[in-house]
């Protein structure tokens, strides 16, 4: 399973809506709404990602609040 469809799976697991996408240079951003614990969760999540994954670092912070409906990847 790919890092994308991962945090699909998990964010929608948790409750969580936003998104998941490639950027240019590799790296991967995600953008997630919902409650804070929950949003908790899913960061401990992404550090670890699926089991063939190469997850280097996660660097999380705060954005504007987009209205989102479910969750997608890009």
């Amino acid at each position: 399973m790919g890092y994308r469809w991962f945090v699909e799976r998990a964010a929608r697991e948790l409750g969580l809506s936003g998104y998941a996408r490639n950027l240019a240079d590799g790296r991967v951003e995600v953008y997630v709404t919902g409650a804070a614990e929950r949003i908790d969760q899913i960061a401990a999540r992404l550090a670890t990602g699926p089991e063939l994954a190469d997850v280097r670092s996660v660097n999380g912070m705060e954005a504007a609040v987009e209205k989102k409906s479910g969750f997608r990847c890009y």
